[in-house]
């Protein structure tokens, strides 16, 4: 019986050692190596031919303009918003890891699409965390058709790869990777080397025979995605499903995509009857009551290809302590500070005793800069106790030294404003139009203080 061996793997990048240490010396976080079973050598040997990332057996060296150039057409998944987060489809041959909070909809979302998928292709659903008569309770609640979609109640990776060479699926689904488990690795389904043997083997299956494998993932308190770093590493796709606990909205944002852009955003309703797809996004974030308030603007942002109009609240009240609170609920908190250090060598503002929240309406997570200039014109707004207009919106990116720096797609972001019946508008200099937006009057300005004097 050949021995096994053992290794020590950081559960955040995934870099092996040869004993245990407290900090790891590849991404320097502390107390996150741990032991990990590996398999024996003979299993090694057997899987030897298969030791390429993608599976092939022909390791002949080519040069870029000898290697075959085919077009591999997507698979319409049957929603849009999920299609335009994966790049325009599902690319056969790819492994999608797709993370969620409990109750975020996951499970129902990949069901509505595999009893979709099942009438056009054969489909391949496999359950490893609920029974068959639960995942058969939930489509006929939601109203889904039953007779086409195959099911697999299963936890062993190499038996579910043995039923899908039989099936032979376009599409998989496995729910979720961290209940599989490998039979050579001794550790328990969900730990590091499980996950990390699992995920490579199904990614490794998935490029052999041209399968779409959908993997459900689970995710730690802080919404990050459980499980090695080196999971993340070894897909093709990985997008998060987030919504807060009591929002009846879901957004679909893609962190890697080997197969289309990075930064585009679906967003999602939980409905009765599942998931329903949100055509216009910025009207849900647009629920303003009739009455003006304070610290309150709306600003566009640019998510993927299109416009997102997003509503921004900004508080400012007199702190009781000696190091006053800095609050952001949906933006970075370094940007908050370096934005008030800006506003007050600038804009002649000194809110170093002032107590600053700020908070994105709907959950929404804005990583764009051209919430800059929104942010700011709010903060004096609750500063000022003086509401701004209802029928502004802003955008606009703010240098350190008070000049306000173009953004891409101005146009674009001015006639979105101007479908949802903005009539003025603040934006760079740079982000002029040569013909505004019928109706609409727009604001061009060059430093922070001709911002602050238009208001």
């Amino acid at each position: 019986m050949a021995k096994s061996k053992t290794a020590f793997v950081c559960g955040e990048c995934g870099a092996e050692f040869p004993r245990w240490q407290g900090q790891c010396s590849e991404c320097k976080e502390w107390n996150t190596i741990s032991e990990i079973r590996l398999a024996p050598a003979s299993s090694s040997s057997r899987n030897a031919r298969f030791s390429g990332y993608a599976g092939a057996i022909d390791n002949k060296v080519q040069t870029l303009n000898e290697i075959a150039m085919t077009e591999i057409p997507r698979i319409d998944s049957g929603f849009r918003e999920l299609d335009r987060v994966l790049g325009g489809g599902l690319v056969p041959g790819s492994a999608i890891l797709i993370g969620g909070n409990p109750g975020a909809g996951k499970s129902t979302l990949l069901l509505q699409v595999m009893c979709g998928l099942a009438g056009r292709m054969k489909t391949l659903y496999v359950t490893g965390e609920e029974s068959l008569q639960q995942v058969a309770m939930r489509a006929q609640r939601l109203g889904l058709p039953r007779d086409q979609l195959r099911m697999l109640s299963e936890t062993n990776v190499e038996q579910i790869c043995h039923v899908a060479r039989e099936e032979r699926p376009a599409v998989m689904v496995i729910d979720s990777i961290q209940v599989m488990h490998v039979a050579d690795v001794q550790s328990a389904p969900g730990s590091v080397s499980q996950v990390r043997e699992a995920a490579a083997q199904l990614t490794r299956f998935a490029k052999q025979q041209g399968v779409v494998i959908l993997m459900v993932g689970h995710v730690t308190k802080d919404g990050t995605l459980a499980g090695p770093k080196v999971l993340e590493h070894c897909i093709d796709c990985s997008v998060l499903l987030d919504g807060a606990a009591d929002s009846r909205f879901r957004t679909l944002r893609s962190h890697k995509n080997r197969f289309g852009a990075v930064n585009e955003l679906g967003v999602f309703a939980m409905t009765e009857t599942g998931m329903k797809e949100v055509s216009n996004p910025s009207a849900i974030f647009l629920s303003r009551g009739e009455e003006q308030i304070t610290g309150s603007v709306v600003m566009v942002i640019w998510e993927g290809t299109r416009p997102l109009l997003v509503e921004l609240q900004a508080l400012v009240d007199y702190s009781q302590l000696a190091n006053p609170r800095r609050v952001t609920v949906g933006l970075e908190h370094n940007r908050l500070a370096l934005l008030l250090a800006v506003l007050h060598r600038h804009g002649g503002m000194q809110m170093a005793d002032q107590d600053v929240f700020v908070n994105v309406v709907g959950g929404v997570r804005v990583e764009d800069t051209s919430a800059d200039l929104a942010l700011l014109l709010a903060l004096v707004s609750s500063f000022r106790d003086k509401p701004l207009p209802k029928e502004l919106v802003v955008f606009g990116e703010v240098g350190l030294s008070g000049e306000i720096r173009p953004v891409p797609s101005g146009q674009e972001r001015l006639t979105e404003a101007a479908k949802h019946g903005f009539t003025r508008a603040i934006v760079p200099w740079a982000n002029r139009p040569k013909q505004p937006p019928e109706g609409m009057e727009v604001i061009a300005v060059k430093k922070l203080e001709e911002a602050l004097e238009a208001l």
